[in-house]
């Protein structure tokens, strides 16, 4: 059974209330994410928003879901190599870069996403793509190894704590980190695909 379409008026609402909290982020970071100032910034009841999102964490991933999809949009259906058409080991460098930028894009909304509830990164729908595409290229590079493992692994850098701390505290540029994780693609690839 699918699930029912969404009202148009609580469509409206949900644009509103995501369009509003973007504006606020963009505007003063996510330290004025609170829902009682989304809520009057959309001109819609307080309620309305715990109702849609139950609560900060739950506003936070649904503005970092909207961005994610754009994300897929490009794996799925954009040039190599990022895009369906390149070769595994390209496809898994191009996609691990392009999280990179991401990851350093989004670093505010991810780490009060991650301090609002630490195990929900692994529970979303945007980890599970994540961890589908990455074990895929690992199976397709590696038919050996253990690509669900691997797949962990590789994305394990990606904890927004971790990039915080490299950014802010290391001083890492996203280049640095690519660089990084292309160490250990090298590590990972069979002799001579690296």
């Amino acid at each position: 059974m699918s699930a029912a379409p969404e009202r148009a008026d609580a469509a409206r609402n949900r644009h509103r209330i995501l369009t509003a909290a973007a504006r606020m982020v963009a505007a003063g970071g996510v330290e004025r994410l609170a829902l009682d100032e989304v809520a009057r910034a959309a001109d819609v009841g307080v309620g309305t928003v715990y109702r849609r999102f139950g609560d900060r964490a739950g506003l936070v991933f649904a503005l970092l879901e909207e961005q994610d999809e754009l994300f897929r949009a490009r794996i799925a259906d954009g040039p190599p190599p990022l895009g369906p058409r390149g070769a595994p080991q390209e496809r898994l460098r191009a996609f691990l870069n392009a999280l990179v930028d991401l990851s350093v894009e989004q670093r505010p909304l991810l780490l009060l996403a991650e301090s609002s509830s630490p195990s929900a990164r692994y529970r979303n729908a945007s980890y599970a793509f994540q961890h589908t595409h990455t074990s895929g290229l690992v199976a397709e590079l590696r038919p050996d190894a253990d690509a669900a493992y691997l797949a962990d692994a590789l994305l394990a850098p990606f904890a927004p704590s971790l990039i915080d701390h490299q950014v802010r505290s290391g001083g890492f540029s996203p280049q640095r980190i690519k660089d990084g994780l292309d160490q250990l693609l090298r590590g990972l690839l069979p002799p001579g695909d690296g």
